[in-house]
């Protein structure tokens, strides 16, 4: 018995294993798709630092200090933007196990319809319909994730370009309209990613949710998109359905329970704190291998009265710790 018991818990553990191995390859496989998308639009922002940072150092070497403050806002302002992208890619590539919150599908939509714009790109027309402020229960960063390649899996399908659209309604689900989603009768969220692109043929739309099942090009896709989106449904005691023509386009709803409201467990982003001036001539030992940054910030740090000491890598950081310890 006991024997039984542990190769039952080591088939779990192992299959608990491959699991957490397959999500983090949707997640890196839709990084990878992000990166190309997102590439010109951090250009562009660099492009607005860089050109903000001349403009104020010709007004600076001129002597006119007119205007600099606005500069100052523009290259702030793409700053932000740019942390913000970068905060997303983050999200989508890190490895976690599932962690269920309760969130609105309609706020997590609106706070990713720019990240996806910008990963479909501008020939496709990106609209939403979020008619439901309702809460269901569901891990966010898979949420995320799911909608995102989905977006994807709809640009792919629309190479001249064409609409998109995400939607959420609430469905009362009953009887033989229950039966068809295999989902209990009850209060659900729809979420819908609709496009216009080329459609599913029926004997595809068959195998749609097979794992490793494809149709684009080798190299293009792991297969396992539309199968981790089932399985992450259902493990949150949702459902997807695909509805798509060829020649006329493809929807795909996610169907998760609809929840009490007022249970949202959404934590608003940490504000940037201020830096607290020095007090006693505290020593500050910064350790970062990229120069300017490093620069940068031991400059500010000195000017809020702190003894600086720098450091390339950990090694130049401890030698540094002995020598201030010897002086």
């Amino acid at each position: 018995m006991k024997e039984r018991t542990r190769q039952y818990r080591q088939s779990q553990d192992e299959r608990d294993a491959a699991e957490a191995k397959l999500r983090q390859s949707q997640r890196m496989e839709a990084v990878g798709q992000l990166t190309g998308g997102i590439a010109h639009d951090f250009n562009n922002m660099l492009a607005s630092i860089a050109t903000s940072l001349e403009l104020m150092q010709r007004r600076l070497d001129a002597g006119n200090l007119e205007k600099l403050s606005h500069y100052n806002a523009l290259a702030m302002t793409s700053v932000r933007r740019a942390a913000a992208l970068t905060h997303r890619l983050l999200a989508f590539s890190r490895q976690q196990p599932l962690a269920p919150k309760y969130v609105q599908p309609s706020q997590i939509i609106a706070g990713l319809e720019e990240l996806i714009r910008r990963t479909v790109g501008p020939d496709i027309v990106v609209t939403t319909s979020l008619s439901a402020n309702d809460t269901i229960r569901c891990d966010p960063h898979q949420l995320e994730n799911a909608l995102l390649n989905l977006a994807i899996n709809a640009r792919d399908a629309m190479p001249e370009g064409g609409n998109l659209n995400l939607e959420t309604r609430r469905h009362d689900i009953r009887g033989d309209f229950a039966a068809a989603r295999d989902l209990q009768a009850g209060q659900y969220i729809g979420i819908s990613v609709t496009d216009t692109g080329t459609g599913m043929t029926p004997e595809v739309l068959a195998r749609a949710f097979d794992p490793f099942f494809r149709t684009k090009k080798t190299g293009q896709g792991t297969g396992l998109g539309l199968s981790m989106i089932y399985g992450f449904a259902q493990q949150s005691g949702g459902q997807v359905r695909i509805h798509s023509k060829p020649g006329i386009g493809t929807t795909v709803t996610m169907f998760f329970p609809w929840q009490e409201a007022g249970e949202v467990e959404a934590v608003p982003p940490p504000e940037p704190a201020s830096l607290p001036a020095a007090s006693h001539e505290e020593t500050i030992l910064f350790v970062d291998d990229e120069t300017t940054v490093r620069q940068v910030a031991s400059e500010v740090l000195r000017e809020l009265g702190y003894r600086v000491m720098e450091a390339v890598d950990s090694k130049s950081a401890f030698r540094q710790v002995e020598k201030s310890r010897q002086d």
